[in-house]
Order: structure tokens, then sequence, then C-alpha cells
């Protein structure tokens, strides 16, 4: 008997961490409404003004792009997303923002960005930190781009939570307590930044971390 190349669960746990074709398209739309909560609470965390230039890392269908542009109309929008896919839909909903060319979307690698050192004041990462195999690498090119005084909000579902979604294998998450993405920041190169940690309940029975990560001037 040939069993399945994975189960339905860890396919689902992939496209997450990748999205592909079709699934892809209609994880978007599920993404968007579970990246509600979560974004708002770390956009919150990085008090944005008007003239801030912002990136988020893994910016999904664009959702958080759209709200980033409004409250930085002054400023510089940059995404990068390693999904072809999302990019395709990020950039149809904010089409007519980089057309203006406030908002600047590109395919790549995390570890490895398209931005100049020191070109952003703010950086927007919500539920992509599970995804980082290496994230010593990602996290000091996170470090390269962001201004001194600059902040970073990375907001991730906590352990105990993830752990009763299925989807959630170790094959394709990390999971993350308080001490472990405090770990996570201090070995990526913020060793003698600030880091806070604050949870948040963006659903009934969900439990979220906000970390928001200061750099020193």
């Amino acid at each position: 008997m040939t069993l399945p190349s994975a189960l339905p669960w860890e396919r689902i746990g992939r496209q997450l961490r990748q999205p592909t074709g079709l699934a892809g398209r209609l994880l978007g739309q599920a993404m968007e409404i579970a990246n509600r909560q979560p974004n708002r609470a770390a956009i919150a965390a990085l008090d944005i003004g008007p003239g801030d230039d912002v990136l988020e890392l893994g910016f999904g269908p664009g959702a958080a792009i759209k709200v980033l542009a409004e409250l930085a109309p002054a400023g510089k929008i940059y995404g990068v997303d390693q999904s072809q896919v999302m990019l395709d839909l990020a950039c149809r909903r904010n089409r007519a923002a980089i057309r203006a060319g406030q908002v600047v979307l590109k395919l790549g690698s995390f570890d490895s960005l398209p931005l100049p050192d020191c070109s952003v004041s703010r950086i927007l990462a919500v539920n992509v930190a599970y995804f980082w195999s290496h994230p010593t690498p990602i996290l000091k090119e996170l470090k390269r781009v962001l201004r001194p005084g600059g902040s970073i909000a990375i907001y991730v579902t906590e352990a105990s939570t993830m752990r009763r979604w299925k989807f959630a294998t170790p094959q394709t998450h990390r999971t993350f307590d308080r001490q472990a993405l405090t770990e996570l920041l201090r070995n990526g190169g913020f060793g003698d930044d600030r880091i806070t940690i604050v949870e948040t309940r963006p659903a009934l029975g969900v439990r979220g971390l906000v970390a928001t990560v200061s750099k020193a001037p």
C-alpha cells in the first residue's frame, strides 16, 4: 500500500510556510481573517508615525501593508515575502499605493533583504517566525536594515495554543513561549537591545505574544 507523501494537516502546515497554487490563494483569504487581530496588536506596538519608513516581513495577502500605508502617508512601505502567490494577492490589494510609489513589494529571501543599511525605522513580522529554520541570519538582516532608535514587532501564537493545532507540526512550525522568543532575539543579535514581550488574546482561547525590540541609538 502506498501512503500519501504528507498527511492533510502537514500539507496545510507546508502551505502556511510557503503558499503555492490555488490552495495557497484560498489559504491567503483565511490568513487575512486569522491575522486581523495579531496585525492590529503588533502594529500598535510599533507606534508608527506619518513619516516612518516601514518593512513588513512576510506580508501575506497584503492587508497589513494597506494599514501601514495609511498610518505612514509620508513614509515608504516595503514588503518582502517568499511566496509568489502572496505577492500577487498583495500587489492587487495595494495597486494604487504601488503605482504612487509609496509601497514597494518584493519576492525575496528573508536572510538577504533587498534594502540598504539603516533604511527603515519600523519592522513588522506577524506569524512568520515559526518558519525561520535558521533565524540568526534573518534577525541579523533585520538589525542591518533597521535605523538606530528604530523598532521591530514580532507576533507569534504562544506555544500552549499552537500545540492544540494539528497543522502546527515540528516539521513545519517552531513554537515559542515567552522565554524561547526572548532567546530567539538575544541569539539573533539583539542581546544589548531592549526587548519587551506582552501577551495578547486575539481570539477566544488563543494566546499570542508580541515582542518589541528597540535598536540602540
